[in-house]
């Protein structure tokens, strides 16, 4: 049966469960990022600091998380300068492991824009617009390339004490401070990126999430060994292909059983669009789940995650107020380099890890 093209059943605008999840998350990010705000501009000030630092905002530490990953992997020490970055980050490795990419479908806010800025590309265009094959698999590669970059630099060549040091110094120490002043104060630069960025999500759906997020392609190599994935039945399915109309990944599911791709955010289009009973759905290890569920253990795997890191002492962060007055005015702190690294090594470090990351 030829594939037809249903603008409504692709149409993600109506406010679904999985559209729901989405908001209350992006409304959470946003008071968290208000109210950091909030907290630098006191210390700025240089009066009373009655607004406490939010520790969710090291979510946007991802360089942070990753160092202090290998940190602990290499010597046991959950270290407490961002800490909660690392508990961010584990947390989100683990629903890969369970609903495939479902973070960047159901809960992360670039998910959300990506999936707001299709709907403009629908309603401009009423069709989709894709790209030649050759060019879509090419342009798939620059994610994995950038999440091997990081990777690598961290992982493989950094010396576990300059991860040590690196962790301590006062460029990932205020990392926060950094992150916020690209947000406040964006270069000129930085501005035409990004609304080069959101122009070419309008022309081409999805365009950051499939071929620029380094993060989506870190969970895409994770879900490989999800416990659940999208499985079609051959025996129930009548090949109408309208679940391959709706995939943002643009996945061929009328040709396999089990969907294993890398592309697959567990969002369930291809569920919701199905016009035959049973023809296919998403299980966990067997078990057939539904939005309601998804939705659930998601919001439950943060909770937990959060609620232990409260509990065991890795939160909140161990920078004083204080430390970060003295910082935002200029003040030189006195962090040592540890006996038997080099300063000028060290220096050097850094300053590549500052081109790596605006963050």
């Amino acid at each position: 049966m030829e594939k037809q093209f249903n603008i409504s059943s692709f149409y993600s605008g109506r406010i679904t469960l999985r559209r729901t999840i989405q908001i209350i998350f992006l409304i959470i990010t946003l008071l968290i990022g208000i109210k950091f705000y909030w907290f630098v501009a006191q210390l700025e000030s240089g009066g009373a600091v009655n607004i406490g630092r939010p520790p969710g905002v090291e979510a946007f530490l991802p360089i942070s998380a990753l160092v202090s990953l290998k940190y602990f992997l290499f010597t046991g020490i959950f270290n407490r300068v961002h800490p909660s970055a690392l508990v961010i980050f584990l947390i989100i490795c683990s629903t890969a492991l369970v609903f495939k990419k479902g973070f960047c479908s159901w809960i992360c806010p670039f998910g959300l824009l990506s999936d707001v800025l299709a709907d403009v590309h629908l309603y401009l265009f009423k069709k989709q617009i894709h790209l030649p094959r050759w060019m879509d698999l090419s342009l798939r590669g620059i994610k994995y390339a950038v999440a091997g970059f990081f990777i690598w630099s961290i992982f493989i060549t950094m010396p576990v004490d300059a991860v040590g040091t690196f962790i301590h110094s006062p460029y990932n120490r205020f990392s926060d401070i950094k992150m916020l002043e690209f947000f406040t104060n964006i270069s000129l630069t930085a501005f035409i990126v990004t609304l080069v960025l959101v122009f070419l999500s309008v022309i081409i759906p999805n365009f950051w999430c499939r071929y620029l997020c380094p993060y989506g392609a870190l969970l895409g190599l994770l879900s490989f060994f999800s416990l659940g994935k999208i499985k079609r039945s051959s025996q129930n399915c009548i090949n109408c292909k309208q679940c391959e109309t709706v995939c943002p990944g643009k996945i061929q599911i009328t040709k396999k059983i089990n969907i294993n791709s890398l592309e697959c955010s567990a969002c369930l289009r291809c569920v919701q669009s199905c016009p035959q009973k049973n023809a296919i759905g998403f299980s966990l290890q067997g078990y057939p789940i539904d939005q309601k569920r998804i939705a659930l253990v998601l919001s439950a795997l943060f909770a937990l995650g959060i609620i232990t890191a409260r509990q065991t002492g890795y939160w909140q962060n161990e920078t004083s107020v204080q430390a970060y007055r003295q910082y935002i005015l200029g003040k030189q702190m006195p962090w040592k380099t540890p006996k038997g690294i080099d300063p000028e090594k060290m220096k050097r470090m850094i300053e590549k890890m500052k081109k790596s990351s605006p963050g």
